[in-house]
């Protein structure tokens, strides 16, 4: 008997961070992570997992069906803006990852601008393990990273690269780039498979291995370690 049924309904994320699969397999390849608080739309069942679309990016997959709890309505949520937070419910305790939502406002905003708030928190990020698919400071992709530290400071970007180069207005020079821009980075083919945050016009945050800072010049990151380019620049666009 085909076990698959439609269940339009929303709910949120119950557990810290739940795997985004392309299928509806523990051994599936992980696109995503659902954090906890973000809510999402669930599309289909299908045995113990079910497919969802985030209301937050759009990007669909499938997670646990015991990692969601039904809501009638999307309330209003505060962002966890701090790598890391021990945070109380009357669920459970929690260990949060930044960009989480939860209904007090736990983590407030200080005083400063958007850049000052992102110059913060590429110190407090660096160092943190490339990880496919990821989006919390257990471990990020280069496009999950960029997304979550944009979130932190209030603006949406897809979870794709692909679609983050679409926005923002594309740079003429190089010298131009400030912190807080956007660098994306092609292939031999042209594509767009790479991205990292602008510190200044010479220098790029970036998850590659890693969370790390390198050099950037008109043909792109220069990785002193590894004493070579390993990344060719196509543009920088301005989102801030």
């Amino acid at each position: 008997m085909d076990t698959k049924t439609v269940l339009p309904m929303l709910a949120h994320c119950i557990v810290a961070a739940s795997p985004i699969r392309i299928s509806p397999q523990h051994s599936a390849e992980m696109i995503s992570q659902l954090l906890f608080g973000e809510t999402c739309e669930i599309l289909e069942k299908d045995s113990d997992f079910v497919k969802i679309k985030m209301n937050f990016d759009g990007v669909e997959g499938w997670v646990l069906d015991l990692h969601l709890e039904e809501i009638s309505t999307v309330q209003t949520s505060y962002l966890v803006r701090t790598p890391w937070l021990h945070y109380s419910h009357f669920s459970g305790n929690y260990f949060l990852s930044l960009g989480a939502e939860v209904l007090e406002n736990v983590t407030p905003e200080h005083d400063v601008t958007s850049k000052e708030k992102l110059q913060k928190l590429f110190v407090e990020l660096l160092n943190v393990p490339f990880f496919s698919g990821g989006r919390t400071v257990m471990g990020f992709d280069a496009d999950g990273f960029v997304q979550i530290c944009f979130k932190t400071i209030g603006i949406s970007l897809p979870r794709n690269v692909g679609q983050q180069s679409e926005k923002g207005l594309v740079l003429d020079f190089l010298w131009e780039s400030d912190l807080g821009d956007l660098a994306f980075f092609e292939d031999e083919s042209g594509v767009i498979v790479h991205v990292g945050i602008m510190l200044n016009n010479a220098q790029v945050i970036h998850c590659y291995d890693k969370v790390r800072i390198d050099d950037l010049d008109s043909m792109g990151i220069y990785n002193r370690d590894l004493k070579k380019h390993t990344h060719k620049l196509r543009f920088i666009k301005r989102i801030l």
